[in-house]
């Protein structure tokens, strides 16, 4: 059975839609609203509070703890200067990606790990002699996702960290109505937002002093169906959606490797031994079978088939993930494995796994869609990613130019 999250006092009283969603084995919000619309208007006018709880947190420490996430992580974990967070993924000895997440590096020898599945043990299974101690402190540990474009004016009024000189993908600690938090510039929306760590003790008193300094700046809570609509736009990969886990895998061609996900810029490939890193470069060698794309389907094809049948077009609200053959000609090609309406960009839009052959940017396929229980195929252009980045998602305003993106 799903347990409460430390802000559960407040999301509780503010659902008044009563409809919630296991997330990690915890109680989560799809949307406060009947409709998650004003909550993900939110995310890209104002800003939206989200509670990111249940995010499985790992708590590395010790002075081997840089090597050790280092050989366990596609990404050289040791180029983490004191202050810097890293998105990336790990994988298994063939390479085949088990989950993706963040680890920020919090002191010279602390490290915070997040993944979205939880990955304790086979933290510890990986240990071989180090001076590491690995912690679970996803119970312990509060999060809060703050975002959208007044995100910043919102951290501003409560908190003490210089978030006008904070870049994208760094952490600063700070003070928010007496409780210390590590703000980290990060987030699942495509947009400019933080995250916020704290003790799992004082979560309400952050959550009350965001939302009475939130009220100037349109900051509403947000669920997780607005979440989804915003990281469809932003292009970004969902574990159990977009590709699955290894360890969940029955056969080998369920599985996939980071640069079939397009995470391939997160490989440090060159460098002393990690797991994975033969498989990956025999990869690159003989060339990746599939590729993560993005789609932008023909809207107004899709209204045609309506119209055919005397109806008006019916478009999904919500972000869906139920998988979608593709097909070139009469060829299956791939699948699409979510997508989403774009109230910002007014497109009908996709992740979808292509054969890599099909799979050049521009190429047009076709996706599989039912009309009055009637399956029928719509055009579909193979577009870049992210589909939606804004500036502000990266520019810092204390930065100087040549600092502001990296």
């Amino acid at each position: 059975m799903p347990i409460e999250s430390p802000f559960h006092p407040r999301t509780q009283a503010l659902c008044t839609s009563y409809r919630w969603k296991e997330w990690a084995g915890y109680h989560a919000v799809c949307s406060y609203e009947p409709h998650h619309d004003r909550e993900y208007q939110a995310i890209r006018h104002g800003a939206g509070l989200l509670d990111a709880t249940p995010l499985c947190k790992y708590r590395v420490e010790g002075p081997d703890a840089a090597a050790f996430l280092a050989r366990v992580w596609t990404r050289d974990v040791r180029r983490l200067k004191v202050g810097q967070v890293a998105y990336g993924c790990w994988t298994d000895d063939a390479g085949h990606v088990l989950d993706d997440g963040t680890v920020a590096r919090l002191e010279d020898e602390r490290f915070r790990m997040t993944s979205a599945e939880p990955s304790y043990a086979w933290l510890v299974s990986q240990l071989a002699g180090e001076r590491v101690t690995v912690e679970d402190e996803t119970d312990a540990v509060a999060a809060l996702a703050l975002q959208g474009p007044t995100s910043r004016a919102v951290l501003r009024d409560c908190c003490n960290v210089d978030v006008d000189a904070l870049r994208f993908f760094r952490a600063a600690a700070g003070d928010l109505d007496g409780v210390r938090v590590d703000v980290t510039r990060t987030g699942f929306t495509g947009d400019l937002g933080y995250e916020l760590w704290m003790p799992a003790g004082d979560a309400l008193r952050v959550w009350d002093a965001l939302v009475d300094a939130g009220h100037r700046h349109g900051l509403l809570p947000i669920g997780l169906d607005a979440l989804d609509v915003s990281r469809v736009e932003a292009g970004f990969v969902l574990g159990g959606v977009d590709y699955r886990s290894a360890r969940h895998c029955l056969a080998d061609f369920q599985k996939s490797t980071p640069d079939e996900l397009g995470l391939g810029w997160a490989v440090h490939l060159d460098r002393e031994p990690f797991l994975g890193q033969a498989a990956i470069r025999a990869e690159r060698d003989r060339g990746i079978a599939w590729q993560l794309v993005g789609l932008d389907l023909d809207y107004e094809q899709l209204e045609a088939l309506y119209e055919r049948r005397g109806l008006p077009v019916e478009t999904c609200t919500h972000a869906w993930r139920t998988a979608r053959p593709l097909y070139s000609g009469p060829q299956q090609v791939g699948y699409a494995t979510s997508g989403a309406w774009s109230p910002t960009l007014k497109k009908d839009l996709a992740l979808a796994s292509v054969r890599a052959p099909f799979a050049r940017e521009g190429r047009a396929l076709q996706i599989e869609v039912t009309v009055e229980f009637e399956r029928r195929r719509l055009d579909a252009r193979i577009v870049p990613r992210p589909f939606y980045d804004p500036p502000r998602k990266k520019t810092c305003p204390a930065a100087r130019p040549a600092e502001a993106a990296t």
